[in-house]
């Protein structure tokens, strides 16, 4: 027992002393809801889901002043499963996000598992910010974000200058003997003034085999904005992709859509996404209607319903090929 409280003691005197060197911040979100999947080859379900609007995460991020206007700084963000209390991304202990950098007026350079560039764009442009419709659908599941997340990255963000940003980043693929195998690559740029907002994102993955074929080599440009009138907030995307697998492809992606503020806590949402298959049979379009409602700045209420129809060698949606689905949703999210 004396060993117990001695151990105690030291423990927090040394968190007392690493907190006041470094400010440290635990941050999280819980999402949960009822989700109801109707697909035309696999029947109806109904599933308690989680992270339906947005991941439910856990996380610890931090700053250190090192003087001059550099910081130290760094985050890592578990991602677990609200319906069963399980890890999300595969199992990881920090899936999410995992990294530490440099922060001063060169602008941010970080070390570890971070969103690719394309991602983040993708995420600021869609009208439903890659949440909330589907269970897998949405833009998400129709332009090609490779992955979401890149591991083994150095990421660089330059400083905002009159409404312009951005970041390139450059993923390690560490395979032995094989320099260019399972590596990624990605940039983005941005421009932010008043109710505009463009952006443009590239992202390059090379093979992740280690065979002499490329089996699953792509690129992709992406480019879109958003304008809010008040009343109304536009968005538009266009993305051109090409891949090489057993033969090549090529492909293209559109969406459009909308968002509505309603009476000051609600949110009324929509967009229409389109997949364009330019060397087969795999052409995919899907739709979706939704609304959220604040019931504090930390808690809201959101629902959802949204079809995507899938061509014979499509499964857009992670769904089986050729599949027709329609999802509804309705859950709530907290955030602390």
């Amino acid at each position: 027992m004396k060993k117990s409280l001695l151990a105690l003691a030291v423990f927090g005197a040394f968190a007392g002393a690493a907190s006041a060197q470094t400010n440290v911040t635990i941050y999280g979100l819980v999402d949960a809801g009822i989700r109801r999947t109707d697909s035309d080859i696999n029947g109806k379900a109904w599933e308690l889901a989680s992270g339906m609007q947005s991941g439910s995460r856990l996380g610890f991020k931090g700053t250190e002043d090192l003087g001059g206007g550099l910081s130290a700084i760094f985050a890592l963000e578990n991602g677990f499963t609200v319906d069963n209390g399980g890890l999300d991304q595969g199992g990881r202990l920090f899936g999410r996000q995992a990294w530490v950098g440099l922060n001063g007026g060169f602008g941010t350079v970080k070390l570890g598992r971070q969103y690719t560039p394309i991602f983040t764009v993708l995420d600021s442009l869609d009208p439903f910010s890659t949440g909330i419709i589907g269970g897998d659908a949405g833009a998400l599941a129709v332009f090609e974000t490779y992955g979401i997340r890149m591991d083994n990255t150095i990421n660089y963000s330059m400083p905002n200058v009159g409404g312009f940003s951005g970041q390139v980043a450059y993923g390690f693929g560490e395979v032995a003997g094989r320099f260019s195998d399972a590596r990624n690559m990605g940039a983005s740029v941005g421009y932010a003034n008043g109710p505009l907002n463009v952006a443009a994102a590239y992202h390059r993955q090379d093979r992740l085999a280690t065979s002499s074929d490329p089996t699953t080599e792509g690129k992709t440009w992406l480019v879109g904005a958003t304008y809010d009138l008040g009343v109304v907030k536009g968005h538009v995307a266009y993305a051109d992709n090409r891949g090489e697998a057993a033969t090549s492809t090529r492909s293209r992606d559109g969406m459009i859509g909308v968002s509505v503020p309603v009476g000051g806590v609600g949110t009324v949402l929509a967009s229409y996404t389109r997949h364009d298959d330019r060397e087969g049979s795999a052409d995919a379009s899907f739709w979706g209607v939704g609304y959220t409602h604040s019931l504090s700045k930390r808690t809201n209420l959101y629902t959802s319903y949204s079809r995507v129809n899938n061509d014979a060698g499509s499964n857009r949606g992670f769904v089986t090929a050729g599949d027709d689905v329609n999802w509804f949703n309705v859950g709530i999210r907290h955030i602390f």
